[in-house]
């Protein structure tokens, strides 16, 4: 029956999805397929073409705005385009829009080089600078990275965790800082609630 019920909300979302598609939506994709290929999502064999697409139909359930959904698809173009740097805001500005770019380079961690702890703790201190375009963005992705999380430590056990540069401790105490941080930036944010769903139920499992 669950099962059933996920099917039938996927092709909810997928059927509002190409309700709002837009030629803007639809460069959008084909440039992400193109800098996107060929790679995976980490631990995994998973294209990563994937998580934006995913970022993109969750950001279709709650906006209608073109711009907002196409930054969704573009998010990690600047981020993890290869090789690094291939991809900048000012590419992204010309080709979809200021107003693109700066929600993409709002999601975008400004320097790969530095320690995990040091990223992700950048990431975190952006999160009141952003506006509410940047802010919803932010909510889908990591929505998005908090939904497979939640499923893989339900099919693979914690091991998922020994992906990632940063102990089991770090990496669930970072997920429940980036939720505070998102709803105190924007407590009318319609993603919060699915956001707390997952957060709970991710903290519950790895007990």
């Amino acid at each position: 029956m669950e099962s059933g019920r996920r099917t039938d909300r996927k092709r909810l979302v997928y059927n509002h999805f190409m309700k709002v598609y837009t030629p803007l939506i639809g460069e959008a994709i084909r440039f992400a397929v193109a800098v996107h290929a060929g790679q995976i999502r980490k631990g995994t064999t998973i294209p990563y073409i994937t998580h934006p697409l995913t970022v993109a139909l969750i950001l279709a359930r709650v906006t209608d705005d073109p711009e907002v959904i196409a930054a969704g698809i573009l998010h990690d173009t600047i981020e993890d385009a290869e090789p690094r740097g291939s991809v900048t805001r000012k590419d992204i500005g010309e080709k979809f829009g200021k107003t693109v770019a700066v929600m993409v380079d709002d999601v975008t961690e400004q320097d790969k080089s530095l320690p995990w702890t040091a990223r992700k703790s950048a990431a975190l201190d952006h999160i009141p600078e952003m506006g509410k375009k940047s802010l919803l963005l932010k909510t889908a992705d990591v929505l998005a990275n908090l939904s497979d999380q939640v499923e893989d430590v339900r099919t693979g056990g914690e091991k998922i965790f020994l992906r990632f540069n940063a102990t089991k401790k770090a990496q669930l105490d970072r997920y429940v800082k980036l939720t505070e941080a998102l709803q105190s930036a924007d407590p009318e944010n319609p993603l919060l609630p699915d956001l707390k769903e997952q957060l709970s139920a991710l903290l519950t499992i790895s007990k």
